[in-house]
Protein backbone atom coordinates (compact mmCIF):
# COMPACT_ATOMS: atom_id res chain seq x y z
CA UNK A 1 0.00 0.00 0.00
CA UNK A 2 1.57 3.51 -1.13
CA UNK A 3 1.99 5.72 1.25
CA UNK A 4 -1.09 8.26 0.15
CA UNK A 5 -3.35 5.38 0.46
CA UNK A 6 -6.08 5.09 3.42
CA UNK A 7 -6.69 1.02 2.46
CA UNK A 8 -5.96 -1.46 0.37
CA UNK A 9 -8.47 -2.80 -1.83
CA UNK A 10 -8.87 -6.76 -2.15
CA UNK A 11 -11.47 -7.71 -5.14
CA UNK A 12 -12.31 -11.59 -4.79
CA UNK A 13 -14.07 -11.68 -8.27
CA UNK A 14 -17.18 -14.38 -7.92
CA UNK A 15 -16.94 -16.21 -4.60
CA UNK A 16 -18.93 -18.29 -2.54
CA UNK A 17 -20.23 -16.77 1.01
CA UNK A 18 -18.22 -18.84 3.34
CA UNK A 19 -15.03 -18.57 1.77
CA UNK A 20 -14.93 -14.85 1.56
CA UNK A 21 -16.55 -14.79 5.08
CA UNK A 22 -12.96 -16.61 6.16
CA UNK A 23 -10.76 -13.72 4.53
CA UNK A 24 -13.07 -11.27 6.29
CA UNK A 25 -12.33 -13.16 9.68
CA UNK A 26 -8.98 -13.40 9.20
CA UNK A 27 -8.28 -9.84 8.21
CA UNK A 28 -10.27 -8.82 11.65
CA UNK A 29 -8.54 -10.61 13.72
CA UNK A 30 -5.16 -9.36 12.56
CA UNK A 31 -6.11 -5.96 12.75
CA UNK A 32 -7.71 -6.38 16.53
CA UNK A 33 -4.79 -8.52 17.30
CA UNK A 34 -2.47 -5.07 16.56
CA UNK A 35 -4.45 -3.08 18.55
CA UNK A 36 -4.48 -5.15 21.32
CA UNK A 37 -0.35 -5.04 20.84
CA UNK A 38 -0.26 -1.72 20.77
CA UNK A 39 1.18 -1.46 17.11
CA UNK A 40 0.82 0.42 14.33
CA UNK A 41 -0.57 -1.58 11.27
CA UNK A 42 -1.42 -0.81 7.39
CA UNK A 43 -4.41 -4.00 7.28
CA UNK A 44 -7.48 -1.53 6.52
CA UNK A 45 -8.64 -3.22 3.52
CA UNK A 46 -12.18 -3.07 1.16
CA UNK A 47 -13.15 -6.22 0.03
CA UNK A 48 -14.76 -6.45 -2.80
CA UNK A 49 -17.00 -9.88 -3.84
CA UNK A 50 -20.09 -11.03 -6.04
CA UNK A 51 -21.57 -13.65 -4.15
CA UNK A 52 -23.12 -17.21 -5.44
CA UNK A 53 -26.94 -16.93 -4.32
CA UNK A 54 -26.93 -16.59 -0.69
CA UNK A 55 -29.08 -15.79 2.27
CA UNK A 56 -27.78 -14.56 5.32
CA UNK A 57 -29.37 -13.58 8.61
CA UNK A 58 -28.04 -11.01 11.34
CA UNK A 59 -27.52 -11.82 14.43
CA UNK A 60 -30.95 -10.56 15.72
CA UNK A 61 -32.66 -11.61 12.87
CA UNK A 62 -35.85 -13.37 12.54
CA UNK A 63 -35.93 -16.63 10.69
CA UNK A 64 -39.37 -16.48 9.75
CA UNK A 65 -38.65 -13.38 7.61
CA UNK A 66 -37.52 -16.02 4.99
CA UNK A 67 -40.71 -17.41 3.53
CA UNK A 68 -38.73 -20.74 1.26
CA UNK A 69 -35.52 -23.02 1.86
CA UNK A 70 -33.21 -21.59 0.26
CA UNK A 71 -32.09 -25.02 -1.34
CA UNK A 72 -35.70 -24.62 -2.92
CA UNK A 73 -33.94 -21.60 -4.77
CA UNK A 74 -30.80 -22.63 -4.88
CA UNK A 75 -29.15 -20.76 -2.70
CA UNK A 76 -26.73 -21.24 0.37
CA UNK A 77 -27.57 -19.74 3.92
CA UNK A 78 -25.53 -18.34 6.61
CA UNK A 79 -26.33 -16.81 9.79
CA UNK A 80 -23.95 -13.85 10.69
CA UNK A 81 -22.75 -11.85 13.21
CA UNK A 82 -23.62 -8.48 11.61
CA UNK A 83 -26.51 -6.52 12.65
CA UNK A 84 -29.37 -6.25 10.83
CA UNK A 85 -31.93 -9.18 9.41
CA UNK A 86 -32.19 -11.41 6.23
CA UNK A 87 -30.88 -10.39 3.22
CA UNK A 88 -30.05 -11.92 0.14
CA UNK A 89 -26.57 -11.87 -2.25
CA UNK A 90 -25.79 -13.05 -5.52
CA UNK A 91 -24.89 -12.49 -8.89
CA UNK A 92 -25.48 -9.09 -10.39
CA UNK A 93 -24.95 -7.93 -6.56
CA UNK A 94 -21.95 -5.73 -5.47
CA UNK A 95 -20.89 -6.59 -1.80
CA UNK A 96 -18.54 -4.67 -0.03
CA UNK A 97 -16.96 -5.48 3.02
CA UNK A 98 -14.66 -2.92 4.88
CA UNK A 99 -12.66 -4.10 7.41
CA UNK A 100 -11.41 -0.79 8.76
CA UNK A 101 -9.22 0.11 11.80
CA UNK A 102 -12.37 3.75 12.60
CA UNK A 103 -9.74 5.10 14.78
CA UNK A 104 -7.14 5.59 12.28
CA UNK A 105 -10.22 7.28 10.07
CA UNK A 106 -10.95 9.52 13.38
CA UNK A 107 -14.43 8.06 12.76
CA UNK A 108 -17.19 6.59 15.52
CA UNK A 109 -19.69 4.23 13.63
CA UNK A 110 -22.56 6.34 12.68
CA UNK A 111 -20.29 8.36 10.81
CA UNK A 112 -19.14 5.36 9.35
CA UNK A 113 -22.26 3.86 8.16
CA UNK A 114 -23.09 7.54 6.71
CA UNK A 115 -19.85 7.08 4.92
CA UNK A 116 -20.63 4.17 3.19
CA UNK A 117 -24.32 5.45 2.53
CA UNK A 118 -22.81 8.19 1.01
CA UNK A 119 -20.14 6.39 -1.15
CA UNK A 120 -23.67 4.61 -3.18
CA UNK A 121 -25.10 8.07 -3.10
CA UNK A 122 -23.08 9.55 -4.90
CA UNK A 123 -22.18 6.54 -7.25
CA UNK A 124 -25.82 6.52 -8.63
CA UNK A 125 -26.14 9.86 -8.61
CA UNK A 126 -22.93 9.99 -11.49
CA UNK A 127 -25.79 7.22 -12.61
CA UNK A 128 -28.56 9.96 -12.73
CA UNK A 129 -30.19 7.78 -10.00
CA UNK A 130 -31.33 10.29 -6.76
CA UNK A 131 -30.94 8.20 -3.69
CA UNK A 132 -31.32 9.17 -0.10
CA UNK A 133 -31.59 7.71 3.61
CA UNK A 134 -34.89 7.45 5.54
CA UNK A 135 -34.80 7.55 9.39
CA UNK A 136 -35.80 4.34 10.80
CA UNK A 137 -33.37 2.02 8.62
CA UNK A 138 -30.15 1.91 7.23
CA UNK A 139 -28.93 2.07 3.74
CA UNK A 140 -29.89 3.54 0.59
CA UNK A 141 -32.99 4.38 -0.80
CA UNK A 142 -34.74 5.94 -3.62
CA UNK A 143 -37.98 7.64 -3.56
CA UNK A 144 -37.91 8.34 0.20
CA UNK A 145 -40.88 10.55 0.55
CA UNK A 146 -43.61 8.47 -1.22
CA UNK A 147 -45.18 5.18 -1.11
CA UNK A 148 -42.87 3.63 -3.51
CA UNK A 149 -39.54 3.81 -1.36
CA UNK A 150 -37.03 0.86 -2.47
CA UNK A 151 -33.96 0.03 -1.37
CA UNK A 152 -30.75 -0.24 -3.51
CA UNK A 153 -28.14 -0.77 -1.24
CA UNK A 154 -28.48 -2.69 2.06
CA UNK A 155 -25.82 -2.29 5.18
CA UNK A 156 -24.68 -4.50 8.18
CA UNK A 157 -22.42 -4.15 10.38
CA UNK A 158 -20.01 -5.58 13.33
CA UNK A 159 -17.66 -3.53 15.34
CA UNK A 160 -15.28 -4.38 17.75
CA UNK A 161 -13.04 -2.08 19.29
CA UNK A 162 -13.68 0.15 16.25
CA UNK A 163 -12.85 -2.54 14.06
CA UNK A 164 -14.85 -3.31 11.43
CA UNK A 165 -16.55 -5.81 9.14
CA UNK A 166 -19.34 -7.08 7.26
CA UNK A 167 -20.27 -4.36 4.94
CA UNK A 168 -22.98 -3.27 2.00
CA UNK A 169 -24.53 -4.96 -0.85
CA UNK A 170 -25.84 -2.59 -3.79
CA UNK A 171 -28.19 -4.03 -5.89
CA UNK A 172 -26.88 -3.67 -9.88
CA UNK A 173 -27.70 -6.15 -12.06
CA UNK A 174 -29.14 -8.51 -9.09
CA UNK A 175 -31.86 -10.92 -10.49
CA UNK A 176 -34.31 -9.23 -8.00
CA UNK A 177 -36.54 -12.43 -7.96
CA UNK A 178 -34.29 -14.07 -5.07
CA UNK A 179 -36.23 -10.87 -3.08
CA UNK A 180 -39.47 -12.63 -3.25
CA UNK A 181 -38.66 -15.34 -1.13
CA UNK A 182 -37.87 -13.28 2.41
CA UNK A 183 -38.83 -10.26 3.57
CA UNK A 184 -35.86 -7.60 3.14
CA UNK A 185 -34.49 -6.93 6.37
CA UNK A 186 -37.56 -7.34 8.04
CA UNK A 187 -39.27 -4.51 6.55
CA UNK A 188 -42.41 -6.04 4.70
CA UNK A 189 -43.62 -2.45 3.37
CA UNK A 190 -40.72 -1.26 1.02
CA UNK A 191 -39.82 -2.84 -2.12
CA UNK A 192 -36.29 -3.38 -3.33
CA UNK A 193 -34.49 -2.45 -6.49
CA UNK A 194 -31.52 -2.41 -8.54
CA UNK A 195 -29.55 0.03 -10.80
CA UNK A 196 -30.47 -2.71 -14.13
CA UNK A 197 -33.98 -1.80 -12.44
CA UNK A 198 -33.87 1.63 -12.38
CA UNK A 199 -32.53 1.70 -16.20
CA UNK A 200 -33.94 -0.49 -17.30
CA UNK A 201 -30.98 -2.38 -18.96
CA UNK A 202 -28.07 -4.12 -18.09
CA UNK A 203 -25.34 -2.44 -16.50
CA UNK A 204 -21.25 -2.15 -16.73
CA UNK A 205 -20.79 -4.26 -13.72
CA UNK A 206 -16.91 -3.41 -13.36
CA UNK A 207 -17.65 0.17 -14.44
CA UNK A 208 -20.05 0.59 -11.35
CA UNK A 209 -17.42 -1.33 -9.28
CA UNK A 210 -14.68 1.56 -9.92
CA UNK A 211 -16.88 4.31 -9.49
CA UNK A 212 -17.65 2.65 -5.65
CA UNK A 213 -13.85 1.92 -5.14
CA UNK A 214 -13.70 6.31 -5.89
CA UNK A 215 -15.77 7.07 -3.65
CA UNK A 216 -14.32 5.28 -1.31
CA UNK A 217 -11.20 6.46 -1.31
CA UNK A 218 -12.41 9.70 -1.28
CA UNK A 219 -14.46 9.16 1.70
CA UNK A 220 -12.31 7.41 3.72
CA UNK A 221 -9.24 9.15 4.21
CA UNK A 222 -6.93 7.84 7.40
CA UNK A 223 -6.37 10.71 10.01
CA UNK A 224 -3.31 8.90 11.33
Amino acid sequence: MNKDQSFKILDLGKMGYGEALEIQEKLFREILESKRNGQQHDLNTLILVEHTPVYTLGKSGDLNNLKRKPEDVGAEFYKTTRGGDITFHGPGQLVGYPIFDLEQFDMGLAKYIWSIEEAIIETISELNINGGRISDASGVWLDIDNEKVRKICALGVKASRYVTMHGFAFNINTDLTYFDHMIPCGIDDKGVTSVKQEKQNHQDFEAIKAMVVLKFQKLFQRSI
